[in-house]
């Protein structure tokens, strides 16, 4: 179901060459949305942003720290005021972490004011990717694998919100760039017209 805000848009203005607004990533950690959110800002001649280094320098701490410190709720709360800042301030590429398209609020912030797309992995690429760092404090809480297939249950009706829904994969991350792109063309001509 598309959201009441982001449905009465006037996408006619929108270019997916030259989109002209912010476009969000969003989506499970580990499905690529900053290493892609990266060749595709590069592609439109965007900048790149990813909100959680931008909450971290704002915050002086790391994302772990956050948590430990003040928990899930304030978090969010400032992970909210950061991407509200980050999609005002230009068009740009913008990486979200994995559970703020899950807040009501943020979601609603990024659908009135943004292109959203929900970069989708399989939990077995998911649970490799993520493997990789240990800078993730929902993973630290128990398996890696079953953390993830509670978040991806958990999530997805929120995700599917997104304008367009992209399956990340192994392969050439070029190839998913194609894929936003074209996905993007799609939804706009949808709602304008030839």
């Amino acid at each position: 179901m598309m959201h009441e805000k982001t449905k009465n848009r006037h996408f006619s203005l929108i270019d997916p060459h030259n989109p002209g607004m912010p476009i969000v990533l969003v989506g499970l950690m580990g499905a690529g949305k900053s290493t892609i959110g990266r060749r595709l800002a590069a592609r439109l001649g965007l900048g790149f942003v990813d909100a959680d280094d931008a909450i971290a320098e704002a915050a002086g701490r790391s994302i772990s720290e956050i948590f430990e410190a003040f928990g899930e709720a304030a978090f969010r709360e400032g992970e909210r005021r950061v991407i509200a800042r980050l999609i005002d301030d230009k068009p740009q590429v913008i990486a979200t972490g994995g559970g703020a398209f899950a807040d009501p609020q943020t979601r609603d912030l990024v659908l009135s004011r943004s292109f959203s797309v929900w970069l989708d992995a399989d939990i077995d690429i998911l649970v490799e990717r993520t493997a990789k760092r240990d800078t993730r404090p929902l993973l630290r809480q128990g398996d890696p694998r079953t953390i993830l297939e509670g978040l991806w249950k958990t999530r997805a009706g929120d995700y599917a919100q997104a304008n367009i829904h992209i399956k990340s994969s192994d392969g050439p991350h070029e190839h998913v760039v194609d894929k936003i792109i074209a996905a993007m063309g799609s939804y706009i001509r949808e709602r304008t017209g030839p």
